[in-house]
């Protein structure tokens, strides 16, 4: 062989070795190495993770593949209460751990947790923000300073059974009632038609639950915040009426078993589903969750959505509840995480939420949207109640205040002691408290 083609071979030799190493290197190499550049941003999201939020994930994952990568820290209701899920997440951001970019907060943690969130204005138009609904908009600001976007909303219901209301006189008349929200004394008149059985369930245990209804209650009285200008006031005539009213479902009308008062929201939809009780307070939320409850999944086609019954005079009161995301302010990701928060208010997101995970949207265009309506036919109902909702007192420790008042209420309920002693000692206790804390 000539000595230039035997060189010729050698090297084109050489290089095909090289080549099929380098090949191999580079494909075997460990992602993160120096070798590589690595162009894509890792999002950390903390919430409790559902398969609405997985397939909203993964969706926005595809979309941005090779770029941005939103990866779930779940933090499920299972795993931690309501308490320790806030508590985790106010010391990872303290921390200002790098593990979290996203987080999800309860409406009510707001106060708390605004000053480890981005201010967010500057990522959102006001275009964007005037397709959400206000309702939910609202709970977003610090002062006004848009320091989240909201997830989704709730707002308090009754259930009823359909298949009660029909053994009743005109029962399509009395349906409609309901549905508009019928007045107190209608409603615990109903009693008769119950004689043996309770007629009404509401959350009564010692926890959060049974302040939220008690406020709707005080609400609907036409009592104002239990919060104003910072002072907490649990002594109006108001807040007096309403907890009498609750007590007396129990204790004097018997339209509500003494049982109410151990139950939470799934031990009180447990009890009505075995005992078939003709009305519960609850939240939209049910009808996602309703098939995993025993007893459920079986009665779920004979159960109706209504508004909660109202006092002469006034309008029908319900809660609003939600949660909401926010940007943690020490994120590195600002950016790219914004634009996973856009993704969540899409009509697409929304959507997803709504049809895998049974939530309420926030977005105003699905409430008219003849195939959102057709999966959840109560969506105009539920629209109406959020105009008349009423919220949580916004206070950076309400957790904390509605620890020392409810036990308080709790004992009046059970009737341990009176209304007026449990208001005293309650107002009392939350007295020392914030006298401790420095408020004005």
């Amino acid at each position: 062989m000539d000595s230039n083609l035997k060189n010729n071979y050698h090297i084109v030799l050489l290089f095909f070795i090289i080549s099929i190493a380098m090949t191999l290197l580079f494909y075997f190499l460990p992602i993160g190495s120096p070798w590589q550049k690595v162009n894509l941003t890792k999002i950390y999201l903390a919430d409790n993770i559902t398969p609405a939020h997985l397939k909203i994930i993964d969706n926005f994952n595809k979309r941005y593949a090779g770029k941005i990568k939103v990866i779930p820290v779940d933090l499920p209701f299972s795993k931690f209460n309501t308490n320790e899920r806030k508590e985790l997440l106010a010391r990872t951001l303290r921390n200002q751990n790098s593990r979290i970019d996203i987080f999800a907060v309860d409406q009510i943690w707001m106060a708390r947790f605004s000053k480890w969130a981005e201010p967010l204005s500057r990522y959102f138009s006001k275009e964007e923000l005037s397709k959400i609904l206000p309702q939910a908009l609202k709970t977003c600001y610090n002062g006004n300073i848009l320091v989240a976007i909201p997830l989704h909303i709730d707002i308090g219901v009754m259930y009823y059974r359909k298949d009660f209301i029909a053994q009743l006189p005109n029962p399509d008349l009395l349906q409609q009632k309901l549905k508009n929200s019928i007045t107190w004394k209608e409603f615990i008149g109903l009693k008769k038609y119950s004689p043996d059985s309770p007629l009404y369930l509401f959350q009564g245990d010692n926890y959060e639950g049974l302040l939220v209804h008690v406020l709707e209650i005080v609400a609907g009285l036409g009592g104002g915040s239990l919060i104003t200008d910072g002072k907490i006031n649990i002594q109006t005539p108001e807040f007096r009426k309403g907890v009498r009213f609750l007590v007396d479902l129990i204790h004097k009308y018997r339209v509500s078993p003494i049982e109410v008062t151990r139950f939470n929201e799934q031990a009180s939809y447990r009890y009505a589903f075995k005992n078939n009780i003709p009305f519960f307070r609850g939240w939209p939320s049910l009808l996602r969750e309703i098939d995993s409850i025993p007893e459920g999944a079986a009665i779920k086609d004979q159960l109706g959505v209504a508004a909660l019954p109202h006092f002469k005079g006034f309008p029908a009161v319900s809660e609003i509840g939600g949660w909401n995301l926010m940007i943690a302010d020490h994120s590195n990701n600002k950016t790219q995480a914004s634009l996973f928060l856009k993704y969540v208010l899409s009509t697409e997101g929304q959507k997803i939420l709504m049809e895998t995970g049974g939530y309420l949207p926030v977005k105003k265009e699905i409430y008219t949207d003849e195939a959102s309506l057709k999966i959840n036919p109560y969506l105009n109902l539920l629209k109406t109640l959020m105009e008349k909702g009423v919220y949580r007192p916004v206070h950076k420790d309400y957790t904390k205040i509605s620890a020392i008042i409810t036990p308080w209420l709790h004992k009046a309920l059970t009737g341990e002691i009176t209304v007026e002693k449990a208001l005293s000692m309650a107002q009392k206790e939350v007295d020392e408290w914030t006298a401790g804390q420095n408020y004005n």
